[in-house]
Protein backbone atom coordinates (compact mmCIF):
# COMPACT_ATOMS: atom_id res chain seq x y z
CA UNK A 1 0.00 0.00 0.00
CA UNK A 2 1.11 3.84 -0.66
CA UNK A 3 1.92 5.93 2.34
CA UNK A 4 -1.41 7.21 4.12
CA UNK A 5 -1.04 11.30 3.30
CA UNK A 6 -2.67 14.08 4.65
CA UNK A 7 -5.34 14.37 7.43
CA UNK A 8 -5.10 13.14 11.56
CA UNK A 9 -3.14 9.81 12.51
CA UNK A 10 -2.97 8.38 15.87
CA UNK A 11 0.01 8.77 18.17
CA UNK A 12 1.14 5.41 19.41
CA UNK A 13 2.63 6.38 22.36
CA UNK A 14 0.02 9.46 23.49
CA UNK A 15 -2.69 7.56 22.03
CA UNK A 16 -4.25 11.32 20.85
CA UNK A 17 -5.03 12.24 16.84
CA UNK A 18 -2.46 15.02 15.54
CA UNK A 19 -2.62 16.21 12.11
CA UNK A 20 0.40 14.42 10.49
CA UNK A 21 2.55 17.15 10.15
CA UNK A 22 2.99 17.10 13.70
CA UNK A 23 3.90 13.51 13.68
CA UNK A 24 6.49 10.96 12.18
CA UNK A 25 5.93 8.26 10.39
CA UNK A 26 7.69 4.88 10.62
CA UNK A 27 7.21 1.57 9.15
CA UNK A 28 8.23 -1.62 9.25
CA UNK A 29 11.21 -2.51 6.83
CA UNK A 30 11.53 -6.03 5.22
CA UNK A 31 14.51 -7.32 7.45
CA UNK A 32 11.82 -6.62 10.50
CA UNK A 33 13.47 -3.09 11.50
CA UNK A 34 11.54 0.00 12.09
CA UNK A 35 12.73 2.47 9.83
CA UNK A 36 11.78 6.67 9.93
CA UNK A 37 9.89 8.03 6.55
CA UNK A 38 10.27 11.35 6.93
CA UNK A 39 8.94 12.02 3.12
CA UNK A 40 5.64 9.50 4.27
CA UNK A 41 6.43 7.66 1.30
CA UNK A 42 7.86 4.34 2.03
CA UNK A 43 4.73 1.33 1.32
CA UNK A 44 3.50 -0.28 4.69
CA UNK A 45 1.37 0.52 7.23
CA UNK A 46 2.42 3.90 8.69
CA UNK A 47 3.09 3.71 12.64
CA UNK A 48 3.36 7.32 13.89
CA UNK A 49 4.28 9.49 16.75
CA UNK A 50 4.64 12.74 17.69
CA UNK A 51 7.73 15.10 16.35
CA UNK A 52 9.54 15.19 19.98
CA UNK A 53 12.27 13.33 21.39
CA UNK A 54 10.84 12.28 24.45
CA UNK A 55 7.90 10.57 22.80
CA UNK A 56 10.19 8.42 20.15
CA UNK A 57 12.27 7.90 23.49
CA UNK A 58 9.12 6.31 25.41
CA UNK A 59 7.93 4.51 21.99
CA UNK A 60 11.57 2.64 22.05
CA UNK A 61 11.47 2.02 25.85
CA UNK A 62 7.99 0.83 25.99
CA UNK A 63 7.89 -1.25 23.13
CA UNK A 64 5.39 0.76 21.48
CA UNK A 65 6.28 -0.01 17.88
CA UNK A 66 5.89 -3.91 18.37
CA UNK A 67 2.78 -3.51 20.32
CA UNK A 68 1.01 -1.66 18.12
CA UNK A 69 2.31 -4.19 14.79
CA UNK A 70 1.49 -6.72 16.77
CA UNK A 71 4.94 -8.22 15.64
CA UNK A 72 8.67 -8.29 17.14
CA UNK A 73 10.17 -5.62 15.15
CA UNK A 74 13.68 -4.97 15.29
CA UNK A 75 14.09 -1.05 16.77
CA UNK A 76 17.27 0.61 17.57
CA UNK A 77 18.12 2.22 20.75
CA UNK A 78 19.44 5.55 18.93
CA UNK A 79 15.84 5.42 16.61
CA UNK A 80 15.79 9.37 18.18
CA UNK A 81 19.05 10.38 17.12
CA UNK A 82 18.01 8.96 13.88
CA UNK A 83 14.90 10.88 13.42
CA UNK A 84 17.00 14.26 14.21
CA UNK A 85 19.48 13.55 11.89
CA UNK A 86 17.17 12.58 9.30
CA UNK A 87 14.83 16.27 10.24
CA UNK A 88 18.00 18.45 10.07
CA UNK A 89 18.91 16.84 6.52
CA UNK A 90 15.01 17.41 5.07
CA UNK A 91 15.50 21.06 6.28
CA UNK A 92 18.58 21.39 4.81
CA UNK A 93 17.79 20.05 1.58
CA UNK A 94 14.76 21.96 0.74
CA UNK A 95 16.69 25.43 1.90
CA UNK A 96 19.21 24.23 -1.00
CA UNK A 97 16.34 23.75 -3.47
CA UNK A 98 14.73 27.18 -2.12
CA UNK A 99 18.57 29.15 -2.80
CA UNK A 100 18.53 27.08 -6.18
CA UNK A 101 15.33 28.37 -7.15
CA UNK A 102 15.97 32.12 -6.40
CA UNK A 103 14.28 32.50 -3.28
CA UNK A 104 16.38 31.99 -0.24
CA UNK A 105 18.41 35.19 1.01
CA UNK A 106 21.02 34.94 3.74
CA UNK A 107 22.39 37.61 5.99
CA UNK A 108 21.11 40.31 8.14
CA UNK A 109 20.57 42.92 6.08
CA UNK A 110 19.46 41.16 3.03
CA UNK A 111 16.43 39.16 5.17
CA UNK A 112 15.51 42.37 6.75
CA UNK A 113 15.53 44.24 3.11
CA UNK A 114 13.06 41.47 2.33
CA UNK A 115 11.29 41.40 5.20
CA UNK A 116 10.75 45.27 4.60
CA UNK A 117 9.68 44.90 1.08
CA UNK A 118 6.77 42.12 2.11
CA UNK A 119 8.83 39.28 0.20
CA UNK A 120 9.33 37.17 2.86
CA UNK A 121 7.26 34.14 3.53
CA UNK A 122 9.69 32.41 6.44
CA UNK A 123 12.18 33.85 8.44
CA UNK A 124 14.96 31.46 9.85
CA UNK A 125 16.90 32.84 12.87
CA UNK A 126 20.11 30.60 14.13
CA UNK A 127 18.85 28.68 17.40
CA UNK A 128 22.92 29.64 18.17
CA UNK A 129 22.85 33.47 16.81
CA UNK A 130 22.84 36.67 19.03
CA UNK A 131 19.86 37.51 20.99
CA UNK A 132 19.52 40.76 20.00
CA UNK A 133 20.04 39.64 16.04
CA UNK A 134 17.16 37.55 16.50
CA UNK A 135 14.47 40.14 18.07
CA UNK A 136 15.58 42.39 15.53
CA UNK A 137 14.81 40.42 12.39
CA UNK A 138 11.77 39.07 14.85
CA UNK A 139 10.25 42.37 14.89
CA UNK A 140 10.64 43.12 11.16
CA UNK A 141 8.91 39.65 10.53
CA UNK A 142 5.48 41.10 12.13
CA UNK A 143 3.12 38.32 10.29
CA UNK A 144 6.01 36.38 9.12
CA UNK A 145 6.76 33.09 10.86
CA UNK A 146 9.96 32.98 12.10
CA UNK A 147 11.64 29.30 12.28
CA UNK A 148 14.96 28.98 14.90
CA UNK A 149 15.02 24.94 14.45
CA UNK A 150 18.30 25.12 12.87
CA UNK A 151 22.19 26.03 13.97
CA UNK A 152 23.94 28.77 12.29
CA UNK A 153 26.37 25.90 11.34
CA UNK A 154 23.49 23.94 9.13
CA UNK A 155 22.00 27.07 7.80
CA UNK A 156 25.47 27.52 6.42
CA UNK A 157 25.26 23.91 4.97
CA UNK A 158 22.38 24.74 3.26
CA UNK A 159 23.88 27.38 1.20
CA UNK A 160 27.25 26.34 0.69
CA UNK A 161 28.91 28.73 3.84
CA UNK A 162 30.36 27.90 7.41
CA UNK A 163 27.60 29.81 9.47
CA UNK A 164 24.33 31.83 8.46
CA UNK A 165 22.68 33.40 11.17
CA UNK A 166 19.14 35.21 9.50
CA UNK A 167 17.75 34.00 6.42
CA UNK A 168 14.23 34.85 4.78
CA UNK A 169 12.30 32.33 2.28
CA UNK A 170 11.48 34.73 -0.55
CA UNK A 171 7.49 34.82 -1.96
CA UNK A 172 6.75 32.38 -4.63
CA UNK A 173 6.73 34.32 -7.99
CA UNK A 174 3.62 35.08 -9.76
CA UNK A 175 1.64 34.45 -6.82
CA UNK A 176 1.11 30.84 -7.70
CA UNK A 177 0.62 27.95 -4.67
CA UNK A 178 4.11 27.65 -2.46
CA UNK A 179 4.40 23.95 -2.32
CA UNK A 180 7.91 24.98 -1.53
CA UNK A 181 7.01 26.94 1.88
CA UNK A 182 4.51 24.39 2.67
CA UNK A 183 7.34 21.49 2.35
CA UNK A 184 10.27 23.68 4.41
CA UNK A 185 7.47 24.55 7.44
CA UNK A 186 6.67 21.15 8.03
CA UNK A 187 10.33 19.74 7.95
CA UNK A 188 11.28 22.90 10.66
CA UNK A 189 7.80 22.91 12.18
CA UNK A 190 9.24 19.01 13.07
CA UNK A 191 12.44 19.70 14.18
CA UNK A 192 11.34 22.20 16.31
CA UNK A 193 9.08 20.51 18.31
CA UNK A 194 11.61 17.47 18.39
CA UNK A 195 14.75 19.90 19.71
CA UNK A 196 12.86 22.18 22.46
CA UNK A 197 12.43 18.87 24.23
CA UNK A 198 16.13 17.59 23.74
CA UNK A 199 17.41 21.31 24.09
CA UNK A 200 15.21 22.76 26.91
Amino acid sequence: TTAERGGERRCIVEGARHATPALIRFVRAPDGSVVPDIDERLPGRGLWVGARRDLIARAVAEKRFQRAARDSLRVSEDLADRVEALLVRKAIDTLGFARRAGRLVTGFEKTAAALRAGQGVMVLAARDGAADGSRKIGALARECPLAGALTADELGRAVGRDHVVHAALTRAPGGRPDGLAESLSVALGRLNGFRAISDG
